[in-house]
């Protein structure tokens, strides 16, 4: 039905959907099996198109990919005659990005949407070994690097410090962590133990919030718990603190301000330091101060000052 829609031969059609290429005299399938009628050879040259499944066709990427719809519209707006640039602004793309995907997904006739989008889907997982799989100078270097206890972040800045100009002696810090972590689930996990600081032969997942390791050990008292006396400001003797760090955080000092007085004491803090301990302490030195009556609470930001704010 889809060859009658278009006018074409079903044979033709089945090799649209396929990816095959095909000449006067040659066909060329996804394989690289090339067939010669007139010479009546069989040959085999490069794959064209592996063999990809709807999963793969139908895979949500990154706007930065074509998708078929953009497929199928750079072929319409060609065969109206629109210019590459005038197809660049209809999509909304680079004029060089329409000429490569043209380039690469054009035979003997035409652009070919559907072929080329296999194509591209078949080109995505780019099979080849991971960097540090490689026997090389830079495998090494950065085995070295972690047996004297290296981390990852300081082995990826000593390869830039000692190869300045040499390209093929770089690996990013995730390439390092991939090829770890890999390797424990292996079965070499003392030795990754060994490897990584942290002692973990997994990763810990970072991106939900629920999983994530709590910023203060004790329970914080939110903002919205707070009585609705200290939200009038109708009774004296509850406070607002915060930290002001001076340049370079070379010094620091804390501030504590009466929300109905807007009276407003300043906290010392010992060499600028503003780590949890001192700003603990230095509260408790200046709130100590105070009346008993005038020691009503305390509102504070979420800064890591404040990991003592229980005590």
């Amino acid at each position: 039905m889809a060859a009658r829609r278009v006018g074409v031969n079903e044979r033709t059609a089945r090799d649209w959907d396929q990816g095959v290429k095909k000449s006067a005299t040659t066909r060329t399938y996804a394989d690289g099996r090339r067939v010669d009628y007139a010479a009546g050879t069989v040959t085999m040259g490069p794959v064209t198109t592996a063999s990809v499944g709807l999963a793969a066709l139908d895979k949500q990427l990154h706007p930065r990919f074509l998708t078929l719809a953009e497929r199928e519209q750079i072929r319409d707006l060609r065969m109206a005659g629109h210019s590459l640039r005038a197809v660049g602004r209809a999509l909304g793309r680079p004029a060089s990005t329409i000429k490569r995907e043209i380039d690469a997904g054009s035979g003997t006739a035409g652009y070919q949407p559907y072929a080329a989008h296999r194509a591209a889907a078949a080109r995505r997982p780019r099979p080849k070994d991971r960097k540090l799989l490689r026997e090389g100078r830079l495998r090494c270097f950065v085995q070295d690097g972690l047996r004297r206890r290296w981390s990852p972040e300081q082995i990826c800045h000593a390869l830039f410090k000692e190869h300045p100009d040499d390209q093929s002696m770089r690996v990013s810090v995730e390439t390092i962590y991939q090829a770890l972590y890999f390797q424990a689930r292996g079965g070499l996990k003392r030795e990754v133990q060994a490897a990584v600081r942290s002692g973990r032969t997994r990763r810990r997942p970072r991106r939900d919030p629920d999983r994530r390791t709590p910023r203060f050990t004790d329970p914080m008292v939110m903002i919205s718990d707070r009585p609705a006396d200290i939200e009038d400001r109708a009774v004296p003797g509850h406070w607002e603190g915060d930290l002001i760090i001076g340049a370079n955080s070379r010094s620091a000092i804390a501030t504590l301000v009466e929300r109905t007085t807007r009276y407003t004491m300043l906290v010392h803090l010992p060499g600028g330091a503003h780590d949890a301990e001192t700003v603990r302490d230095g509260l408790v030195r200046t709130i100590q101060t105070l009346p008993a009556h005038l020691r009503g609470s305390l509102t504070w930001d979420q800064g890591s000052e404040m990991a003592r704010h229980k005590q």
